[in-house]
């Protein structure tokens, strides 16, 4: 879950490797390292916290050296706590080499014993540091033989990139975590993340696992770990610079709140024609006997919603996994199953051993993720691209909307599939939901008055039935991700088997109570909750006496049909927790302990 950036080439190495790994920051920010080659010597420099922590002593550098060739890394720790000796890049013991590694090594604890009973002092608590000893281990004159030799040993994932003081070359290789290639004009760019050297090149190679690249300012040659060179495509990235940039917005997330209705525009762009579904996908739903969704986080919850939605059209099974527990489960699956992966970056590291255990069955593969290019677009047998754009912000907000987007199209494509008479109303909404999503932004300061009004609570309760239990969860995962406050979500229904013994009258409520056939019920927990003095916000997209009445704050979003409403009722809560952290002045974009894309298991 770490960001990796690496540069060779005529430039200087330094302007380009920290504004690089200042756009990858999201991956991980406990700290951060930077390693250049002067062509006699590699200079490191390390410091715990953000990358502007390491920006005076990266200026003096640049002053005194003109530096073609470097790496950098910003870091999630796995292995040792966050400090300066364990921050990347890491080096042998005679500053040779040097490394920096996304992953996790699991026969570290092996070939650490390995290492120090032949005399090698491992300085740091971290698993990558023995990379950078194993290499210099096998490291005469040739560092493309020593990195393979080394990689021979290595058990996990991991996306490397490697400098030595004795070669002008930059390796990389990839096994499980994502790394690619920009290509430039004389000069070459890495990262874990392509939004890293978009300011620089659109033309990017995606590294698959098992595979490396020995770049110098000249040449670029990949090879598969046997060492056979192979051509891999270079593909024009549609992402552009400006998309990754805060513009006016305080935060990343308030940004991308608001970039929902033309996140959602875009995903259905071109999709309906004729009031028909199209989407480049060759799935028979009529030969299907089960669907398995597979995710986590975020896109686990947009999975909830999927599976209420097309539960109401196949008369098939449809289970719901969390991909870190689905990959170690025995499973049952047939070629008639569909497994759907849910993932924004395409990364997700369990969700992408999901996928390959599925594929061992022979089961059809489908995924829904924004980043093209991405493994897990490479992997499955059909996707479905979300078209988002750049989601920079570690607490997902417009990949939920535009997952649940993707999700509601594939349920019209499935009717079709089936012959059935397609949802002509469904369509019709699709076809409006954007300007339906700005028309929730009109009562902002509301959420604004709740959010300074709440934070200080010291649990928050959310509640809903139906298509809305889903919703709520994700409104509890946000308000814990970015706020700290402590928060979880229940069906109305089961507030009498347990939770309600935790509502007084300091404790919120908030109600996701859109119309369906469960209102009814959802008004009675209200009372309940009432009855012991709780404060109730609640969001409603009808008008209801009753709940008026029982509601201390009411938060009216535009009528919808009920599939349609997830995707006007999440924004409220999106915003609740957005101004609960910024009100507790948090670092809302980079929340602690938490990473944009988990990329290790």
């Amino acid at each position: 879950m770490c960001g990796i950036v690496g540069y060779v080439g005529k430039g200087n190495a330094l302007d380009i490797l920290m504004p690089s790994i200042e756009r990858l920051e999201y991956r991980g920010y406990d700290s951060v390292g930077i390693a250049v080659s002067t062509g006699t010597e590699i200079i490191q420099l390390k410091k715990k916290g953000k990358v502007k922590t390491l920006e005076e002593a990266v200026k003096l550098l640049k002053n005194k050296n003109q530096i073609n060739l470097g790496i950098a890394h910003t870091r999630w720790a796995t292995h040792g706590e966050p400090s300066e000796i364990n921050a990347h890049p890491h080096s042998d013991s005679k500053k040779e080499i040097s490394i920096v590694h996304n992953g996790i090594i699991e026969n570290y604890s092996i070939l650490k014993k390995m290492l120090e009973d032949e005399g090698y002092q491992i300085i740091s608590e971290t698993d990558s540091e023995i990379i950078a000893h194993l290499i210099a281990k096998f490291y005469t004159t040739n560092l493309e033989k020593a990195v393979m030799q080394a990689l021979s040993l290595i058990e996990g994932s991991y996306a490397l990139a490697i400098i030595s003081k004795k070669e002008d070359k930059l390796i990389i290789a990839r096994n499980g975590s994502p790394l690619a290639i920009g290509i430039g004009d004389g000069e070459y760019f890495v990262a874990s993340d392509v939004t890293a050297f978009l300011e620089y090149t659109s033309k990017v190679i995606y590294l698959e696992d098992y595979e490396m690249a020995v770049l110098d300012k000249n040449n670029c040659v990949i090879k598969n770990f046997k060492g056979e060179e192979i051509f891999k495509e270079v593909i024009e990235t549609k992402l552009k610079i400006d998309q990754i940039k805060k513009g006016n917005y305080k935060h990343f997330m308030l940004k991308e709140i608001f970039e929902q209705p033309n996140a959602v525009q875009n995903c259905l762009r071109g999709r309906i024609k004729n009031n028909k579904v199209r989407l480049s996908i060759n799935i028979d739903f009529s030969k299907i006997t089960r669907i398995i969704f597979v995710a986590c986080g975020t896109s686990w919850h947009a999975c909830l919603v999927g599976k209420y939605i097309l539960e109401n059209i196949l008369p098939i099974p449809i289970d719901v996994e969390y991909a870190s527990e689905f990959r170690y489960k025995k499973l049952f699956l047939k070629k008639t199953d569909l497994v759907i992966a849910l993932s924004q970056s395409g990364e997700t590291a369990d969700t992408i051993e999901a996928i390959k255990q599925a594929k061992k069955y022979g089961a059809k593969t489908l995924g829904i993720v924004n980043v093209v290019g991405s493994t897990i677009s490479r992997q499955v047998d059909s996707g479905i691209f979300l078209y988002a754009g750049p989601e920079i912000a570690v607490a997902s907000t417009k990949a939920f909307s535009t997952q649940i987007t993707a999700l509601l199209l594939l349920s019209i494509y499935a009717q079709e599939s089936l012959k059935q008479k397609a949802n002509q109303a469904l369509i019709n909404e699709l076809k409006i939901i954007p300007e339906k999503i700005k028309e929730v932004f009109a009562s902002i300061d509301q959420i604004k008055k709740i959010a300074n009004e709440l934070k200080d609570a010291p649990l928050i309760l959310f509640l809903g039935r139906g298509i809305n239990f889903p919703v709520i969860l994700e409104g509890v995962l946000k308000l814990k991700e970015i706020s700290y406050v402590f928060s979880e979500g229940f069906p109305a229904g089961e507030i009498k088997h347990g939770p309600i013994a935790l509502i007084d009258k300091d404790v919120p409520v908030i109600f996701v109570a859109t119309k369906n056939n469960q209102l009814g019920k959802t008004i009675n927990a209200m009372q309940e909750v009432k009855a012991r003095g709780a404060k109730i916000i609640s969001i409603v997209n009808s008008e209801n006496t009753e709940i008026n009445m029982l509601s201390d704050y009411v938060y009216n979003i535009p009528p919808s049909l009920e599939e349609i409403s997830p995707l006007l009722s999440i924004i409220p809560l999106q915003l609740f927790a957005y101004y609960v952290a910024d009100a507790k002045g948090l670092d809302v974009d980079r929340p602690r302990n938490l990473a944009k894309s988990v990329t290790v298991e």
